[in-house]
C-alpha cells in the first residue's frame, strides 16, 4: 500500500461528502485506502455517509476521543508507506496526491510535506506554512511584530511570508489540516501527541520529526480549506482548548530551557486567549444582529454548469430562495469560468461551479487569480449529492408532499 489517507470527523457530513468525492478523483492511479475516523458525531454522519462510500473504512467512536487519539487509532491500522492526515472540510485537487507522493519518493530526506491551502475566497491560508513557535517566534505573533513585519525573517517567521507560496520550500510545522507524513519517520518520531485534544499537535509532530533529522517541505499545490467549518471558533472551547495547546507545547518544548519565560508565556498566552474571545464573541453578536455583514440570505450567486446541473440549481435556488443567475459552460468551452470576458459585468457573492463541469484543480487556479475589487465567494454544487456548498450553508431541494 503506498498511501493512507485518515480523515477524522465530527459533525460535518455534507462537507465530508465532498472531501471524499474529491478523493475518488485524486486517488486514481494510486494505490491508496481511506480511513474515516467518526468522533462520535450526533449529525448522522456514519449513516449518511458509510453507505455512500462503501470503499471507505471506518473507525466509529462513542465519544469524541479528540483529533491526535483519533488520528492515531486509524494511524496504527493503516498500511500505506505514506499517511496523509487530512481535514474533512478540505476539498482536494485531482493531482495533489500524486504530485505529493512522487516529492516524497524523490526525497526521502522529507518527514512531512503539506501544501497550498486556498480559503473560500480563493486567497492563501497563510497556515500552509508556518515556522516553529519558539518563544521569540511566539512574542513577534502575539505582540504583532510579524503583522508589522511579514516578509522578516526574523520578525515574520511564525508565518514564513517572506517564502514565494508558488515555489517548493523547506518549512518547519506542517499544517495538520493537509500532512502527508512518512510511515517510517512515524515509527522514528512517534505518533501525535494524545495530550493534544485538538489543535497544536501539528506543530508538536513537526518539532519532532525535525529532531529525529527529517525536513519538512511545503509544495505549491492546492487544495480548498473551509478551515473551522468542523469548529466553533467562536466559543470559549474553542478559545480554551487553542491557547491550551499552546502553553502545552511551550511546557512540553521550551519550559526547561527558558524557566525564567514560563510566566510571561503564560501571562501572554492566557492574555492573547482572552482578547481573541472578546474579538470572536463581538463578531459573533454582530453576526446574529446584523450588523457589519449582509445577511445570507441577501447574497447573491453566479452558477456556471451544464444544462442538465443549471436546471437543477435553478429549482434548488426557488426551493431556498436564493438569487442566482446561471450561465451554461464547462471548463472546455469557458476555460475562465467566472472570469471570462462576457461575464465581466456580473458581480456576485458567490460564484458556484457545477464539479462535473469543471475539475477542482482549475476552479482553485480561477479562485487564486486575485483581482482589485471585492472577492466572490466559492460554492459548489455537485449533481451526485444533488447539494450546493459554501462556506456558511448546505442548499438542497426541498422535500414535496
Amino acid at each position: 500500500m503506498k498511501l493512507s489517507i485518515v480523515i477524522v470527523s465530527y459533525n460535518v457530513k455534507h462537507y465530508l461528502e465532498q472531501c471524499l468525492w474529491s478523493l475518488r478523483r485524486a486517488c486514481r492511479g494510486l494505490d491508496a485506502e481511506v480511513w474515516v475516523v467518526d468522533n462520535a458525531s450526533t449529525d448522522g454522519t456514519v449513516e449518511y455517509a458509510k453507505p455512500r462510500f462503501p470503499e471507505v473504512r471506518w473507525i466509529e467512536n462513542k465519544e469524541n476521543a479528540g483529533f491526535s487519539r483519533a488520528n492515531n487509532m486509524a494511524i496504527r491500522k493503516a498500511g500505506g508507506e505514506y499517511v496523509l492526515l487530512l481535514n474533512p472540510d478540505t476539498i482536494v485537487g485531482e493531482d495533489v496526491l500524486a504530485e505529493c507522493v512522487a516529492f516524497m519518493d524523490a526525497h526521502p530526506d522529507a518527514g512531512a510535506t503539506g501544501v497550498a491551502m486556498l480559503k473560500d475566497n480563493g486567497g492563501f491560508a497563510w497556515e500552509s506554512r508556518r515556522g516553529l513557535p519558539t518563544p521569540f517566534t511566539s512574542f513577534c505573533k502575539m505582540s504583532g511584530l510579524c503583522v508589522l513585519f511579514p516578509r522578516s525573517r526574523v520578525f515574520g517567521r511564525y508565518y514564513m511570508r517572506y517564502l514565494d507560496k508558488e515555489k517548493p520550500a523547506r518549512i518547519e510545522v506542517v499544517s495538520g489540516a493537509f500532512a502527508l507524513l512518512r510511515r517510517s519517520a512515524l515509527d522514528k518520531a512517534g505518533l501525535l501527541d494524545e495530550d493534544f485534544f485538538m489543535y497544536g499537535e501539528d506543530i508538536d509532530l513537526s518539532f519532532r520529526l525535525l529532531e529525529a533529522g527529517y525536513r519538512n517541505y511545503y509544495l505549491p499545490c492546492r487544495i480548498l480549506h473551509y478551515k473551522g467549518e468542523s469548529t466553533q471558533k467562536s466559543s470559549f472551547r474553542y478559545v480554551h482548548v487553542f491557547y491550551k495547546a499552546m502553553l502545552i507545547f511551550f511546557d512540553k518544548h521550551y519550559r526547561r530551557r527558558n524557566r525564567w519565560l514560563s510566566p510571561l508565556i503564560r501571562l501572554a498566552v492566557v492574555g492573547r486567549g482572552m482578547l481573541d474571545l472578546c474579538v470572536r464573541q463581538r463578531e459573533r453578536v454582530c453576526a446574529l444582529a446584523g450588523i457589519g455583514i449582509g445577511r445570507e440570505e441577501d447574497k447573491t450567486y453566479l452558477f456556471i454548469g451544464r444544462e442538465e446541473a443549471v436546471e437543477e440549481a435553478c429549482k434548488l435556488a426557488v426551493d431556498n430562495r436564493l438569487r442566482m443567475d446561471f450561465v451554461v459552460g464547462d471548463e472546455n468551452g469557458m476555460p475562465d469560468g467566472h472570469l471570462d470576458a462576457s461575464l465581466a459585468g456580473r458581480h456576485a457573492d458567490y460564484v458556484v461551479y457545477d464539479t462535473d463541469a469543471y475539475r477542482y484543480e482549475q476552479i482553485f487556479r480561477l479562485m487564486s487569480r486575485r483581482k482589485a475589487g471585492r472577492q466572490p465567494k466559492l460554492g459548489t454544487f455537485s449533481m451526485h449529492t444533488g447539494k450546493l456548498l459554501t462556506l456558511n450553508g448546505v442548499y438542497e431541494r426541498q422535500t414535496r408532499a
